[in-house]
């Protein structure tokens, strides 16, 4: 088949236009670097604990302090994206993520380490927005939905792949393996971005909003801060809710001062397009289903059925699998069969996924685990391009790295809730079914077997005889129970949002046709 792209004029642009492959290439290899980032940490925390004498809570820290970061920053650092060049905010991201995964790896305290994840969150919100921004000015209209969608497969993948690598490494090197891992994978994202990624900026360089950058970082903060803690400190507990109105009220701060600003980081007006609406809300529904999904179903696999963590990670890669074959194609269903049907059924068949999940609180077999996977990475394969070419379609090109950075904020504010809210529906579940099995334990055992099925089977071994085995059966039934219902409770989630999507979401979506500036010369673009 002939490249039917224009051509270019300059010789600068026509050395992008025919590399721009090769670019998507590197993007998503940044992509999925800092996405993993978020999940390939859980992995090493029973090692991580040993090594660094961690408490409970620290351990929780050092995963969450990477989210916080990330998503507070995604806007800010999106929009400095924008007004300086997207190139250099990536390159910047790439450099501050090795740099604090590096002493990271070589961490000897909790301190060091959690310190060190929220830099890496600094730096992964710089380089995220970055690649799809990146990837809008560099592809031609009617390329522009099959890249993002290869974009959003990598996106989702690289949630299943980080416990994955991580994994394997543990397997063989200590637990600063998992992130040293970023070193050369960033050395090797910049070495060929140096090349191959161009630069772009805003051509109509606007002004700075540092007014509004600073409050939708500390109000997303706050906000995600509550959602993460809100199982913990409880959810009508006064730093839960505390923090809950400061967040609300500083991001409604934010849209007042948005509306009103000459120069806003965020055009609220946005929001006034059916799809960037739209594509936002599914955006966000996904992600609160598939990283409590992930989370939920490592601990299933782990504790429940007696997993190691390699073992769990090997037996949840089929949905990434799904995710890389299904989403380049997804763009082609929509052009076929309209937007709206294609995310609704796509949504359809994430419920059908949770529903045929549910089916192993009755009992794990490896067939039922593989059909809900390839549901589900089907249908999150669907909604995820789908919606992330709904979100960008409007957007000036001039504006990428914040419509990008909405994109990419509704991903991990979806994420965070998710696994709170799931987490603390099964964390409740569980401790209704273990009802009068703790009445024998005394106090201090019988809180951890509360808490969770980990710190159960952790006090089942060191009880051993037939009081552990007693509390290890007992408590693996719970969770298991607890297992099936909220996958069934999720399920009912997606079958919501379907509703509203149908209603909600425009049939077709236009990709502005605006043309790109031709990208200023330099050693990168050359």
């Amino acid at each position: 088949m002939h490249d039917l792209s224009p051509v270019p004029q300059s010789d600068a642009a026509r050395r992008i236009h025919e590399r721009r492959w090769k670019t998507l290439a590197v993007l998503c290899l940044s992509l999925v670097m800092v996405v993993a980032g978020v999940s390939s940490l859980n992995v090493a925390l029973p090692a991580i604990s040993g090594a660094l004498d961690a408490s409970g809570t620290e351990l929780q820290w050092m995963v969450d302090a990477y989210s916080l970061s990330f998503a507070a920053l995604l806007l800010p650092a999106g929009a400095l994206g924008d007004r300086f060049g997207r190139k250099g905010a990536l390159q910047f991201g790439l450099v501050l993520y090795a740099a604090a995964a590096l002493l990271g790896s070589l961490a000897t305290d909790p301190e060091q380490l959690i310190a060190t994840r929220a830099i890496m969150g600094i730096g992964a919100a710089f380089v995220m927005p970055a690649t799809l921004s990146i990837i809008t000015s560099v592809f031609p209209v009617h390329e522009r939905g099959k890249a993002i969608a290869t974009w959003a497969g990598f996106a989702g993948a690289g949630g299943a792949l980080g416990p994955l690598l991580s994994g394997v490494l543990l397997e063989s090197y200590w637990w600063g393996s998992v992130l040293f891992i970023s070193v050369p994978l960033a050395a090797l994202a910049l070495g060929l971005g140096f090349w191959l990624v161009p630069t772009s900026v805003d051509p109509d360089h606007t002004r700075l909003d540092p007014v509004g950058a600073a409050l939708s970082a500390i109000g997303l903060f706050s906000l995600l801060y509550a959602i993460i803690e809100g199982p913990n400190n409880g959810w009508t507990a006064g730093i839960t809710l505390g923090a809950f109105a400061f967040g609300s009220a500083i991001l409604v701060a934010f849209v007042f001062w948005e509306r009103a600003s000459a120069t806003p980081m965020l055009d609220i007006a946005f929001f006034a397009d059916r799809g960037f609406r739209a594509g936002s809300f599914t955006i966000t529904i996904v992600f609160f289903c598939m990283f409590g999904m992930f989370f939920l179903v490592t601990l299933y696999l782990q504790f429940a059925i007696g997993f190691s963590a390699l073992g769990a990670a090997v037996r949840t890669v089929p949905i990434a699998v799904m995710m890389l074959l299904v989403s380049p194609r997804s763009a082609l269903l929509a052009e076929r069969f309209g937007l709206r049907n294609v995310v609704t059924g796509g949504m359809v068949l994430m419920s059908s996924g949770f529903v045929v999940m549910a089916a192993l609180a009755r009992g794990y077999h490896y067939g039922i685990l593989l059909s809900a996977l390839v549901l589900l990475g089907t249908g999150m394969s669907v909604v995820m391009a789908n919606s992330t070419t709904s979100i960008m379609a409007g957007l000036p090109l001039s504006k990428a790295g914040v419509g990008s950075a909405v994109n990419d904020t509704s991903r991990e504010f979806g994420g965070a809730v998710g696994i709170a809210v799931l987490g603390s529906i099964v964390s409740t579940v569980y401790r209704r079914a273990l009802g009068g099995s703790l009445d024998s334990l005394p106090t201090e055992a019988r809180g951890a077997v509360d808490d969770s099925i980990g710190g159960a089977l952790r006090v089942a071994q060191q009880l051993g005889g037939e009081a552990g085995a007693m509390i290890a059966t007992a408590s693996r039934s719970a969770f298991v129970d607890a297992f099936g219902i909220t996958m069934l409770a999720t399920a009912a989630t997606v079958v919501v949002g379907a509703a509203v999507t149908f209603r909600a979401m425009p049939d077709r979506v236009a990709i502005s046709s605006t043309e790109r500036p031709e990208p200023a010369p330099s050693r990168g673009s050359t």
